[in-house]
């Protein structure tokens, strides 16, 4: 990762917001330093303590946080507290800069022809809430809702990505309460430049296909039976070739929930836990 990302234009970014004093008696902390932690607590999903722990504890990790550091001055250009790590936290989400660099990241990718944009792939995944009252407010996440899936019932929010057909790389985020249809953030996901859109029943509508048609982009959503309409064996062969087409963007599901742990919100409200999220 530190030969990977584009470290020089994210600090660019975020420079001009980041303050230039620190507290009577102490500088602030290393710009570069704080986005290191920040995006290495994204990647492993450690709580604001558990950074600061794994700081100390870690070898590997402060040399990540302080690459230009030899490694008798490491434990000692560590002292950070976990107050630090949630202030940084806060200002990237004052400025708005996570936006900036999901779209910086993306550029990179580009300029790299990784990314393609010939045709993109569209779907959604719930990622649980506590749903107990057992707290100060003695009620749950507000904007938090509860949706059922099959026949199970779920609380919490809802994941919607668009990915590039080709390299299956995530370009755009959209996040929302459980409770919300997936074909709702359809527009949201859509790219001018799209030729093609996959995705499953769930995005289901004859208005946005005709739309689509009209404009000259392949609708590749599966196909809905009805009571009516039962799917003929041309119909499940299309939704077979669709699903086939489709199943790379579950392996991005796989990437957030096994490899990233992120099964369950960390932080109360849409906008906190979407945050942190543009950096994956």
């Amino acid at each position: 990762m530190d030969k990977v990302v584009p470290w020089v234009s994210l600090l660019a970014a975020i420079e001009p917001h980041y303050p230039k004093t620190g507290s009577p008696g102490r500088q602030p902390m290393p710009l570069s330093m704080m986005l290191r932690i920040y995006f290495m607590q994204q990647w492993y999903a450690l709580s604001d303590p558990a950074m600061e722990d794994a700081l100390y504890e870690i070898e590997s990790m402060r040399r990540f946080a302080l690459p230009d550091l030899d490694s008798d001055a490491l434990p000692n250009e560590t002292t950070i507290h976990e107050t630090m790590i949630l202030k940084f936290r806060h200002l990237l989400e004052k400025h708005g800069l996570t936006a900036k660099m999901m779209n910086m990241i993306n550029d990179t990718l580009e300029a790299h022809g990784l990314l393609l944009r010939g045709g993109t792939m569209v779907d959604a995944t719930i990622i649980n809430a506590p749903s107990s009252t057992k707290n100060r407010d003695k009620k749950r996440d507000p904007e938090m809702h509860q949706t059922k899936k099959g026949n199970q019932w779920y609380f919490g929010m809802k994941v919607h990505i668009d990915t590039d057909v080709n390299s299956a790389l995530v370009h755009t985020v959209s996040i929302t309460s459980a409770n919300v249809p997936d074909i709702c953030q359809l527009p949201c996901l859509l790219r001018e430049d799209g030729k093609a859109v996959f995705g499953d029943r769930g995005y289901t509508d004859s208005r946005i296909k005709r739309a689509a048609r009209a404009a000259g982009v392949f609708w590749g959503i599966a196909l809905k039976a009805t009571q009516k309409h039962p799917l003929t064996t041309t119909n499940k062969r299309f939704n077979h070739k669709m699903s086939s087409i489709r199943a790379h963007i579950e392996h991005i599901f796989r990437v957030i929930k096994i490899q990233f742990g992120y099964t369950k919100v960390r932080y109360k409200g849409i906008v906190k836990n979407m945050l942190p999220r543009y950096s994956r």
